[in-house]
């Protein structure tokens, strides 16, 4: 899929002194049974921000990664886990004052529902360089709900 971005040359044909050559393109998919099965993404706090677009997801506002922190929906001194699907990105402020209670004990709304990525949104989470061409096919395979 995509423009070809780099062109591959091997030997030449030794009848018709053709040499031969392969286009590579920016996403190349195979079908068939994959060799490895897709797991639950490690949660590190850089995902996380990323995936929350480093917004603190109780005020709104955005920040960079040193100002954000990882925030238990449910604290894991109340027995929540250390999870993608309890877990979100909150400025230090907010973080603060909801303490180690629920959002709702502390009167504080979650913007967005915490999830698990997919195997395509995590692939764009981990920051790598990825061209419009890949991001286009990344893209489709994103969850409806979040996209």
């Amino acid at each position: 899929m995509g423009e070809p971005f780099r062109v591959l040359h091997g030997g030449r044909n030794m009848v018709t002194g053709l040499q031969s050559h392969m286009d590579i393109h920016p996403v190349i998919a195979v079908r068939g049974t994959p060799w490895t099965k897709w797991r639950v993404p490690a949660l590190t706090n850089a995902s996380l921000f990323r995936r929350d677009g480093h917004l603190c997801m109780y005020c709104g506002r955005e920040f960079g990664d040193h100002q954000l922190t990882r925030d238990h929906v449910i604290p894991t001194s109340k027995g929540g886990k250390d999870t993608w699907t309890n877990v979100a990105a909150a400025c230090k402020r907010c973080n603060n004052h909801k303490s180690a209670r629920s959002p709702e004990q502390a009167g504080m709304k979650l913007l967005a529902v915490p999830y698990t990525p997919n195997q395509y949104e995590f692939m764009y989470l981990t920051g790598r360089k990825i061209l419009a061409d890949q991001m286009e096919f990344l893209r489709a395979g994103f969850n409806r709900l979040q996209a």
